[in-house]
């Protein structure tokens, strides 16, 4: 039988989401407002849609899950500052979709200080009456639709005393900054989406069987996933026999499992819209072959010093150097590379194993957001701060490479927290010392 799904943790409270709003408001400059769009549903084909997602930013400030609503923010206002226009209710609607939260429930539910329907959005050239500067994502023609229109509205008024806004800002940096940090409540849902992806990862490994597909453990993986109520993949699920591992993106998910080969899965559950992400490599047959354990455990001591590195005021420049370091003694170990260390580190030489960086942010983005560097210098870590680790080695099936390790492609991929003492791993729960995995492929499913 199949084990009960995990506890969920507890929700993002309506008082945090407001809290967030107001940390928000505070950096803003006086006769501002903000305007920022959710998620549209998007088709997928006829009238099919695809499963809707909501925008993270829009709903890191307000938590609202439907789609088509407009959160508009301003500071100062006597009547209420957070406003938030939706769906409005209707019950022929309702009956082929599900029920709605409306505006009511937007206030009740939500935190909103007051709320519309969309059919009342001309409401909003009065609201934005005397506005100087609207922040927005500036990106998003979405927004800058409304945004352009209400200006025109205001604007068409001047003779009636009507003042239009006379600046557009972007908001998405000052957003982007305040997610980088995480919250007690925003660590509680991390957490339990690191375990939901590392149960996930644990179930492929003891599914794994010569001659079946890489698909087939791409199902296991997801269905983990659903089970514990993470409701889809944080992002695409990577599942790459043999020389697929090689290819950094692999989607396809097609192959057959060879024997003698290794697979890379990078796969992640999504979880209350935050974001696990994890990589394990590991041999299909269950045991590893010289050669493959050679270079494994190259990359498995690089991510191993990398993830002790972390700690306030390391960088993610000084744990991927680090990880360069240890990456390209190993090749040079190994014979994958000549010469000496510094000489190869300085030519970039090992760049044709190892192309990407260590690291990236993590939160409800998977390539979460903030700022890497502060005035052009490599960001220090502060507790909150939640990051991959991730090296690895992809060695090319060329004529040059000895013929054991040909087509090999390997990464080892935690998520960790920044504390105020070191780190705390997420991902702890998988394993991945090679006696480790290859003790649980044993206990096979």
């Amino acid at each position: 039988m199949r084990p009960e799904p995990l506890p969920r943790p507890a929700p993002i409270s309506p008082e945090e989401f407001a809290a967030r709003r107001e940390r928000l408001m505070a950096e803003l400059p006086e006769r501002s407002a903000v305007l920022l769009p959710g998620a549209a549903l998007k088709t997928r084909n006829h009238d099919s849609e695809y499963a809707f997602r909501q925008n993270s930013d829009f709903h890191y400030l307000c938590g609202f899950p439907e789609p088509d609503a407009l959160l508009v923010l301003l500071p100062g206002r006597e009547a209420g500052e957070a406003i938030l226009y939706c769906q409005e209710k209707d019950p022929e609607k309702e009956a082929w979709t599900g029920i709605r939260i409306g505006p009511e429930g937007a206030v009740s539910d939500y935190g909103m200080d007051e709320a519309f329907d969309n059919t009342q959005r001309h409401n909003l050239s009065e609201l934005l009456d005397g506005r100087q500067t609207v922040y927005l994502p500036l990106a998003d023609t979405t927004a800058m639709g409304i945004a352009e229109g209400v200006r025109g509205q205001l604007s068409a008024r001047a003779r009636r005393g009507a003042i239009a806004p006379t600046r557009f800002a972007d908001v998405s940096a000052l957003i982007h900054e305040l997610r980088l940090t995480k919250s007690e409540a925003e660590l509680a849902l991390m957490r339990h989406a690191a375990q939901i992806s590392a149960l996930a990862h644990r179930r492929a490994m003891q599914a794994s069987r010569v001659g079946r597909f890489e698909y087939q453990l791409q199902a296991e993986i997801e269905h983990e996933f659903v089970w514990h109520g993470a409701r889809a993949p944080a992002y695409g699920t990577i599942v790459g026999g043999g020389a697929n591992a090689c290819v950094l993106h692999y989607v396809e998910n097609a192959a057959p499992l060879e024997d003698g080969d290794l697979v890379l899965i990078d796969a992640g559950g999504e979880f209350d819209l935050y974001a696990g992400d994890i990589t394990r490599t590991f041999p299909v047959n269950g045991r590893f072959s010289d050669a493959q354990r050679a270079l494994y455990d190259v990359v498995l001591e690089a991510e191993e010093r990398a993830v002790a590195a972390v700690e306030p005021g390391a960088t993610l420049e000084s744990i991927h150097q680090g990880v360069v370091r240890d990456l390209t003694a190993g090749l040079i170990e190994l014979g994958l590379l000549e010469g000496e260390l510094e000489e190869n580190i300085e030519s970039q030489r090992f760049r044709r194993f190892y192309l990407h960086s260590t690291s990236h942010w993590l939160g409800l983005d998977v390539h979460d957001v903030g700022s890497y560097r502060i005035d052009g210098e490599p960001r220090p870590l502060e507790p909150g701060m939640v990051l991959t680790i991730e090296p690895g080695l992809y060695i090319p099936d060329a004529e040059d490479i000895p013929s054991a390790y040909r087509g090999i492609g390997i990464r080892i991929e935690d998520d960790v927290v920044v504390t105020e003492s070191g780190r705390e791993v997420l991902t702890s729960q998988v394993p991945k010392a090679a006696e480790d995995i290859e003790t649980l492929m044993q206990e096979r499913s």
